[in-house]
């Protein structure tokens, strides 16, 4: 389903970012199984965290020092008791597995998306 078009007004209030993952563990208190990962965004956004449902395809060996890009100015959301600050993009395939976009080379941390 394609959702409804937007302005690029719109798309310039999303901070996204590029991040490196600095540390994962499991999130022993959600429903569904999920992971707690730091990212680290520079020194201007410093590090964040977030709890995120990807664990089909990741876990700590293979997720660690890996960048990531994120959405770093939503409001904090409490997600079974772990207070998620920047929401990790994904994409969720029709099982709702996610595979999680990063840039194709290394990027310096806290780059903006343009």
């Amino acid at each position: 389903m394609i959702k409804e078009q937007i302005t690029y007004n719109d798309f310039d209030k999303v901070d996204i970012r590029i991040g490196t993952v600095i540390s994962v563990k499991k999130n022993e208190r959600a429903r569904k199984p999920s992971l707690v990962i730091e990212v680290d965004f520079g020194t201007e956004l410093g590090i964040k965290q977030s709890s995120a449902q990807i664990t089909h395809y990741y876990n700590e060996e293979n997720l660690k020092g890996k960048q990531v890009i994120a959405v770093c100015n939503f409001p904090e959301k409490n997600i079974a008791g772990i207070v998620s600050q920047v929401l990790v993009l994904g994409a969720i395939d029709a099982d709702g597995k996610v595979t999680l976009v990063h840039p194709s080379q290394n990027a310096e941390n806290g780059l903006p998306i343009a």
